[in-house]
This record gives C-alpha cells, structure tokens and sequence, in this order.
C-alpha cells in the first residue's frame, strides 16, 4: 500500500444548507489538547456550554445539553424518550425533515396523524386544532426552519394549541437555532434540538436539545424503558447534569471546545444583532437574485433568512451550475430534496457565512453561469439590487 499523503483540502465558501463557514477561533478550540470526559477542566466546559445553550434557545430549563450526534440524533432523542407504542402524535410534514419525524414515530409503534402540505408552505393552526381535535394526543411536532423548502413555520399559534390540548410540543430547530428569532419559555415549546453546523457556524457533530419540565415530567412517567440506551436522557443527564457526573459515554471532547467557542462568538454578537444580520443577508440576496430573474420558491412571508429555496431558471441544467460555482468560484450551494430535486437551488446565509462579501460574491458568480446558460439578464443587476439593500452606491 502506497503512503496516504497529508490532507491539502480546498477552501470553500459554504453557502449550502449546511455545514457554514467555521470561524478559524472555533478551530483553535478545536486543536487544544485532548483531556478525559471526566476531568474537572471538562466539567467546567460542559457547565459553560449548558449555559451558553440556555441563552441561545432562550430558556432557563436544566436539561439543556448536546447529544454527542449529529441533528438528526437530537431528533430521535426528542421523540424516543417521551414517546411509547400506542402513543397519537401529530406531525407537521411540509418537507423532508417532517417526513423523518414522522419515520422515527412510526419505528417507536406511535399512531401517526400527518398535516401533509404542499412543500414551500407552511403549517396552518387550524389544521393542528383539527388534528388535536379528533383524537387525544402526546405530542405535536413541527419544523421551525424546513430546511429542504426554504419554509419558515410560525410557533406561538400552534403552540398554544397544544399546550390547550394537554399535548407535548417539539420543534426541530437544526436550521433556525443563532439565526432567527427562537424563544423556547416564552413560546412554551417543550422539547427543541438543533444542530451545530448551520446557523452556529459548528463543525457537525454535535445535536443541542432542551427539555422542558414538562417533558421531564412526561419521561419519569414512562410506563416502559426507553427504546435507545445510547439516547436515554434519565442516563445522559446524569453526566451532564448531576454533581457526581456518573460515567454514560465518552463525550467528543474537542467537539465540546469547538462548541463552546461558536457560541461565545454568539454571545459577543447578541442574539438580536445575530438575527437582524441574518435578516439583512437574506434581504440583500433576495433583491440581488430578483433582478437576474431568479425566484424565492417558499410560501411569501414565511421565507427563511438562513435557507434560500429558489427556483432554477426554465432551461438552466442544475448540476452543471452547481458544478461550475463549486469548480471556478470554490462556492457550495445545494440541490433541491425529494419534491424539490432538479427544481430548486438551496441557498446558505448561515452564520459565518451569512455576510456581505458573500452575498455579492455568489451574485457575481451566478450571473456569469446564468449567462452561459443562456438567461438574458443585464450586467451587474444583481450586485447593484443587493447593494442598494446593504445601502452601498
């Protein structure tokens, strides 16, 4: 076998639905020395990030933690610890990540109401209050931030709804978590995961969730034991919540310095400038977009700041323009998921990689390809829309 050579990767700019550009302190973190998962430096850490999580989900509820997995992990956490077979669950389903709610329900033996919608637009209350309505129900679940359709679903409605019918509320919160307006106590959301690599601009690997008491309630009253030993909270919490911190799993401890770090940048912004930064990114690169006759494809005043669904041009060929950005301008944007493939450009304005310079960059790029294409469009229009936004002459 021939030696394997030292990695010399590409610098990208990452402007797809994730991961986000990392700051380079998060990557010092990174490469700080490795320590045990039981050594008082790292209880200390993990005391930090519990309560810098507590700020960005806006609660002051005592499990708050991240699981040592990916978001979709927060995920099945959420759902296997307050669920049981027989339970009657209503799910939002407007995209893919409702569908893998609905799966990982489904796999726990839950009857399983789905409010399917058209993908792009977003859950209407009146359509939970039905659900709710017909049968008593555990648990209502919805997605914050649709990641595969650019859809962001509004919560205090629905949220009272459940709460109104002595259900659970769960929000996935991968997308939206540091990048848009989340307040978990204040919207009364029960449970709520994300992940670290979109808006917290965190290399993958770790999955923030928060219970409320009122599932920790919902949890010491399971009339049977969890389905996953590695994702059983009343284990978990013991290590990252009890004074004796007993032993569950070998934490990723480099991935808890990345995170630590990523949010202390977050803390050092504030969470309002954090989310009027994103806002103003969105608005400047959907002005930019419309002028070279690109469209938003979600549902008008439910669009996303970090996660821009638009429409491909009539006769532009998807990949060879993804392609292209990838090849000559080292940017990653995303193909459409599921409804939304061949049809759809994923576009990331995600924490690092929510700014000016790339908003323009991506804009200049795009009219470039799009003029190969063959789209007519008039030079410069998209940088001169975006800078009128930015207010630049």
């Amino acid at each position: 076998m021939n030696p394997i050579g030292e990695l010399n990767l590409t610098q990208r700019i990452l402007m797809g639905p994730g991961p986000s550009d990392v700051h380079p302190r998060v990557l010092r973190a990174m490469s700080s020395p490795c320590i045990g998962h039981l050594d008082p430096e790292f209880i200390g850490i993990m005391n930090d990030v519990q309560q810098l999580l507590r700020y960005v989900f806006q609660t002051t509820n005592r499990l708050t933690f991240p699981i040592s997995a990916t978001g979709s992990a927060g995920m099945e956490a959420c759902m296997v610890n307050v669920l049981e077979p027989g339970d009657h669950v209503v799910i939002g389903v407007n995209g893919v990540f409702g569908m893998r709610m609905s799966d990982i329900a489904e796999r726990i033996g839950c009857e399983v109401t789905k409010i399917e919608v058209e993908w792009g637009r977003v859950i209407e209350p009146e359509q939970v209050q039905k659900a709710v309505n017909a049968k008593a129900t555990k648990l209502v679940a919805v997605v914050h931030a649709e990641t595969s359709t650019g859809a962001h679903q509004p919560l205090e409605d629905i949220s009272k709804i459940a709460r109104d019918a002595g259900a659970l509320f769960m929000v996935d919160m991968v997308t939206s978590l540091c990048g848009t307006e989340v307040r978990l106590d204040d919207w009364h959301i029960d449970l709520a995961y994300s992940g670290t690599q979109k808006c917290m601009s965190c290399p993958p690997g770790l999955s923030p969730i928060s219970f409320s008491e009122r599932a920790m309630e919902t949890l010491r009253n399971r009339k049977t034991k969890v389905q996953s030993w590695y994702l059983d909270v009343t284990m978990v919490e013991k290590y990252w919540t009890d004074g004796d911190r007993a032993y569950h799993h070998t934490a990723p401890i480099n991935m808890n310095y990345a995170i630590r770090e990523a949010l202390r940048i977050v803390q050092e912004e504030g969470l309002e400038a954090r989310w009027a930064r994103h806002q103003r990114n969105h608005q400047a690169l959907a002005a930019g977009l419309s002028a070279i006759g690109v469209e938003l494809s979600a549902q008008e005043g439910h669009r996303l700041p970090m996660l821009n669904a638009v429409k491909i041009p009539e006769g532009v060929n998807d990949a060879r323009v993804r392609s292209a950005l990838l090849k000559e301008f080292s940017i990653e944007i995303g193909g459409g998921l599921g409804a939304g493939k061949g049809k759809v450009w994923r576009i990331g304005l995600m924490g690092e990689s929510s700014c000016r310079h790339h908003v323009l960059y991506l804009l200049t790029a795009l009219e470039i390809l799009l003029t190969a294409e063959g789209v007519s469009l008039t030079k410069g229009a998209g940088v001169s829309a975006a800078s009128e936004v930015y207010g630049v002459a």
